[in-house]
């Protein structure tokens, strides 16, 4: 499962859970949702760090992937220009 689904996955299943057991002590309406986003952002932070780190190595491999094809594109576009002013 690549990284970013895994942990995209993790925080809904944590904001889940932390909403049904807010849900079950008596909490309702936004004071539900408020709770629920605080308490499983914090138990994120905590337990999904090792997922977080491979979601955001993953990221950047991508993203400097796509940077480097950027640059290709890039130089390939200004050695067409040179070409045209050329003749």
């Amino acid at each position: 499962m690549p990284p970013v689904l895994a942990y995209s996955l993790s925080r809904l299943g944590l904001f889940l859970a932390a909403l049904l057991l807010l849900y079950l002590a008596g909490a309702r309406g936004l004071l539900l949702l408020a709770l629920a986003l605080l308490i499983s952002g914090i138990i994120s932070f905590v337990v999904l760090s090792r997922q977080r780190d491979a979601m955001s190595s993953s990221l950047s491999t991508r993203l400097r992937g796509m940077r480097s094809r950027a640059g290709e594109f890039g130089s390939r576009l200004d050695e067409g220009a040179k070409s045209e002013d050329e003749d």
